[in-house]
């Protein structure tokens, strides 16, 4: 695992760096032209010209967005922030477009760097081999290709790292993985709006952004940032997923909203969003996951599976295959 850790950070690491350079450089050179020793952020009213000047030496400093080679649409599921069954939903989304019927082929990336979820979820685990061109063959499982940081590290490994290393492990995570001809490629995303999501947005081209939230109103908070987030950076939003909606119990089959009722409907409607749908609160949906076999797969014609399969059907409309 060292030694395929190894590998991947020293792989273009100097070319990511220069990258890097030139994006701080561009930033620095616009500040510096609209700075003065009185207001050296730049902030005060500066004339249409320079402005404009600014924003040529920015959109030089960006980087291009660039398709993944031969990866026809990229979805990404995301989340304002964590423990809203993010990981659990991406996975089973992916399988559930497999099962669509549609014989599309389907592959996983977890980019969520510091907590990779993806190897236990999809009962993957091993180093990845490297092909001629020194790029990383996915592992795969179920049907489903999967790249994952948890493959290079040992099982419970911290990763601490700083944001330019994390940035150098993504760009190899987006450029470095023989994927094949894939017709989705669903991206696991970590929790939040930071550096990752942002160059993630940035560096591709994104078919559509899922957001991930429960109906709970610190987790709703969140989740309009999230869409708010892409929608800035130009990624279409392709709706919101309700995710733990309701509690059935098993013996007097009682619906309790535990963490309150419609409040993604709410946002939906709130930002012109679509809620794709809900999945409930339900233990086998945990088990499945935490034993390596998700639900799509293991239990394919229960009400849970079902709801997984629609509401991938629904984001599968809404691509150009």
């Amino acid at each position: 695992m060292a030694a395929a850790l190894h590998r991947f950070l020293l792989q273009k690491t100097l070319f990511s760096s220069v990258k890097m350079s030139a994006v701080r450089a561009a930033i620095h050179t616009s500040l510096s032209l609209a700075s003065s020793h009185g207001d050296p952020l730049g902030t005060r009213q500066r004339s249409p010209s320079l402005e404009e000047h600014q924003r040529e030496r920015m959109a030089r400093g960006l980087p291009k967005r660039k398709s993944i080679h031969g990866v026809k649409h990229v979805v990404v599921v995301a989340s304002g922030k964590g423990g809203v069954g993010k990981s659990t939903t991406a996975v089973n989304l992916a399988l559930g477009m497999l099962a669509s019927g549609q014989s599309l082929r389907v592959g996983l990336l977890d980019a969520d760097v510091y907590g990779p979820s993806i190897p236990k979820m999809m009962n993957l685990s091993g180093e990845p081999e490297l092909t001629k061109q020194n790029q990383m063959r996915p592992l795969v499982n179920f049907g489903v290709p999967c790249m994952s940081m948890g493959f290079l590290v040992e099982e419970g490994a911290p990763i601490v790292w700083r944001g330019l290393m994390v940035m150098s492990a993504v760009e190899k995570l987006l450029r470095q993985v023989a994927w094949g001809e894939l017709d989705v490629l669903v991206i696991d995303m970590p929790p939040g709006t930071g550096d990752t999501q942002l160059s993630i947005s940035q560096q591709i081209p994104i078919s559509g952004a899922v957001i991930v939230t429960t109906p709970q109103d610190i987790a709703l908070l969140d989740a309009r940032r999230g869409a708010e987030m892409f929608r800035k950076v130009h990624v279409p939003v392709l709706g919101l997923i309700q995710n733990m909606s309701h509690y059935v119990c098993p013996k007097c089959q009682h619906k309790a909203y535990i963490f309150g009722q419609d409040g993604a409907c709410n946002v939906a409607k709130e930002m012109d969003m679509e809620l794709l749908g809900d999945i409930p609160l339900h233990i086998d949906i945990r088990e499945t996951a935490d034993s390596g076999k998700p639900i799509v797969v293991s239990q394919p014609d229960c009400l849970q599976s079902k709801a997984y399969k629609t509401i991938a059907s629904r984001i599968l409309e809404k691509l150009p295959l």
